[in-house]
C-alpha cells in the first residue's frame, strides 16, 4: 500500500516529538519544537515547559530545583545528549525536505510544534516565505529565542 505524503509528514513530526519527549524521560508539560529549513540550512532546537517553567533544552534541571520527592529528577543534559537529540531531529527534518522533494510539496520555511504531553495534542504552524535568509543580521536563533519569549509571555 503507497504511503500518502500527509503520513509521512505527520510521522517525522511524531518522531520529532518521540525524541524530545524520550530527552526529557517523558517528564514535561509541554514541548516546543522550532525547525527552519532555508537554502542549504537546516535548524532544529526545542523547549520545554517543566513544572510552570520554560527552560531550554540545557536547562532542564532548573525547572526541578528546589523541588521534593518525584519532581525532582536530575536530568542528563551533557552536551554529547544535548548534541545526539538535534542531531535526530535535523535528520528528521532532512527526512521531510526530502519528502516534499519526492511528493513535489513545498518545504516549510519554518515548523512551530507544540505537543502537549497530558493531553497527547501536536500542533503546527508553518512558513513557507523565506525568515531570515534575506536578513544579514536575524539568525534562527534570534527567531528561537524569541518565540521562547512570546510563549512565556502568552502563559
Amino acid at each position: 500500500m503507497k504511503q500518502a505524503f500527509e503520513d509521512y509528514f505527520s510521522e517525522l513530526q511524531t518522531d520529532m516529538v518521540s525524541i524530545c519527549l524520550e530527552y526529557v524521560e517523558n517528564k514535561a508539560d509541554d514541548i516546543y519544537i522550532y525547525c527552519s529549513y532555508e537554502p542549504k540550512m537546516y535548524v532544529f532546537d526545542v523547549f520545554y515547559k517543566i513544572n510552570g517553567k520554560f527552560v531550554h533544552k540545557h536547562q532542564l534541571n532548573d525547572a526541578t530545583s528546589g523541588l521534593t520527592g518525584q519532581k525532582n529528577i536530575i536530568y542528563d543534559v551533557s552536551r554529547e545528549r544535548q548534541r545526539n537529540l538535534l542531531k535526530i531531529g535535523n535528520e528528521d527534518l532532512k527526512l521531510i525536505h526530502k519528502k516534499c522533494k519526492e511528493f513535489n510539496r513545498a518545504m516549510p520555511t519554518e515548523m512551530k510544534l507544540h505537543y502537549n504531553v497530558k493531553l497527547n495534542s501536536l500542533k503546527g504552524k508553518y512558513r513557507y516565505d523565506l525568515v531570515y535568509s534575506n536578513d544579514e543580521e536575524l539568525l534562527p536563533d534570534d527567531i528561537f529565542d524569541s518565540w521562547l519569549e512570546e510563549v512565556k509571555k502568552n502563559n
